[in-house]
C-alpha cells in the first residue's frame, strides 16, 4: 500500500482547522506521549498548573480580605 504524503496545511484545510492549530495539536500529542523535549509540560501538567495558579489567586484574595478585616477590627477595638 502506498501512502500519499500531504503537508500540514493540506491536512488542516481538509479537516477544517488552521495549520498552526494542527501543528500545535501534533506537538502537544508528542509531548503527552513522553516524546517531547525535556521540560515541556504535558496536558495533565498544564491543567494542574492552571488549577494551582487559580487556587493560589483565590487564597491570595482570601488573605487580603482577612487582612482588611483584621485591620478593621483592630481599629474598632481601639475605640
Amino acid at each position: 500500500m502506498r501512502f500519499q504524503r500531504k503537508t500540514v496545511t493540506e491536512v488542516a484545510r481538509e479537516i477544517g482547522v488552521s495549520a498552526e492549530g494542527l501543528r500545535n495539536w501534533v506537538k502537544q500529542d508528542t509531548i503527552d506521549r513522553g516524546q517531547g523535549v525535556p521540560g515541556e509540560l504535558t496536558s495533565a501538567e498544564r491543567e494542574e498548573l492552571r488549577r494551582l495558579r487559580r487556587q493560589n489567586r483565590e487564597q491570595a484574595e482570601t488573605i487580603e480580605v482577612l487582612r482588611k478585616a483584621a485591620v478593621f477590627f483592630a481599629k474598632e477595638s481601639d475605640r
